[in-house]
């Protein structure tokens, strides 16, 4: 088992004047048939909008979308009826289904001080689901006080022996959040298919078959086939370090 790394800057990027969009899977007009997913994860990217700005309605059909917020607010609404902001330390999740429009704006939000003021950071993680033409839902709840204990926090699964914070339509598929602390360390979830992203922060990654540590810094990703006995560790006289890791026992197309 060893884990490839793709660091940040080799990423491919989409850029107008109100959005700057990392790419770590072929995306939009970045195509490379190498790299079009990691076991059931299609896409994830990293993007930046600036205030005042955003997606207006656009569709989407038999996808489940996880939004991830590190800084700033943003506001989500679709056709279906659902409405949500979301921010720091608050999972969400779109899916899809059958077919839904929605948009994705940093606006102000009310009674939100300060929402949709400043730029809106966020990663974004795209996975196929079990089954299409299911009917479209939305949910998000706060895990702030999870994150806080700096252990692995379950932010979104299928798998019915998960608790966590809300449910994807992928049995194979959990997402995995934590925010380690300064010179502390925590374990990877053994897996088929794993992905690590350090959103923000350094750590060194450790397994009990690769010759040599390797150093993460934020928007670096490491991916993993058959993965077990992992760490991720950081350093006393860092920061803490947010790292967002899927844990995946199918591939993509597999029943």
């Amino acid at each position: 088992m060893v884990f490839t790394v793709l660091r940040a800057e080799v990423r491919e990027v989409t850029s107008t004047d109100w959005l700057t969009s990392r790419h770590s899977f072929s995306f939009g007009d970045h195509y490379d048939p190498s790299n079009t997913h990691h076991g059931l994860l299609i896409a994830c990217n990293e993007e930046v909008l600036l205030p005042g700005h955003g997606f207006d309605a656009h569709h989407h059909s038999d996808s489940e979308i996880v939004t991830w917020v590190v800084s700033g607010t943003l506001v989500h609404t679709d056709s279906a009826g659902h409405t949500g902001v979301v921010y720091p330390g608050l999972a969400q999740r779109m899916s899809a289904g059958s077919g839904i429009d929605h948009t994705e704006r940093n606006d102000p939000w009310p009674d939100l001080h300060e929402s949709g003021s400043e730029p809106v950071h966020y990663i974004q993680m795209w996975l196929v689901p079990d089954e299409y033409g299911i009917t479209p839902s939305y949910e998000q709840r706060d895990i702030s006080a999870a994150l806080a204990g700096g252990d692995l926090v379950a932010v979104a699964s299928g798998d019915p022996s998960v608790d966590a914070a809300i449910t994807i339509s992928n049995r194979a598929a959990t997402l995995f959040a934590v925010r380690i602390a300064p010179g502390s360390s925590v374990s990877i979830p053994d897996a088929r298919f794993t992905h690590v992203l350090v959103v923000d922060g350094r750590a060194v990654l450790s397994t009990t078959d690769q010759a040599a540590e390797v150093t993460l810094t934020a928007g670096d990703a490491a991916r993993g086939v058959d993965t077990s006995g992992a760490t991720l560790q950081t350093d006393a006289g860092d920061g803490p370090a947010e790292i967002l890791i899927w844990a995946m026992d199918k591939a993509l197309g597999e029943p």
